[in-house]
């Protein structure tokens, strides 16, 4: 079996966010230094957005977890720190607990 190429994978995630039912995004929102502009970047995303077939805040976290989950290995510590406390700030933007 053959190996996809990195640049396959690129396209497809680039793809995805592209041309699904996902949030259109700030440009470079997930490269931010703090959770907090983070989760009200998404946040505002969320409630603006024509494209989303669900409640703001589902649509929001699941572009966190997406580009989470994408940058693997390859996400920096500190990055990967920030963005899991930018969870906790969306859950506190909608007044959710941690389940």
């Amino acid at each position: 079996m053959a190996k996809k190429s990195s640049k396959r994978l690129k396209r497809w995630s680039k793809h995805v966010n592209e041309t699904s039912n996902a949030l259109d995004l700030e440009r470079s929102v997930f490269k931010k230094s703090s959770a907090k502009e983070i989760a009200r970047s998404l946040k505002r995303s969320a409630e603006h957005s024509t494209r989303r077939k669900t409640k703001p805040f589902q649509s929001a976290m699941s572009m966190l977890s997406f580009y989470i989950n994408r940058a693997g290995k390859n996400l920096p510590e500190k990055q990967k720190d920030t963005l899991e406390r930018a969870k906790d700030e969306l859950r506190g933007l909608y007044h959710r607990e941690k389940s």
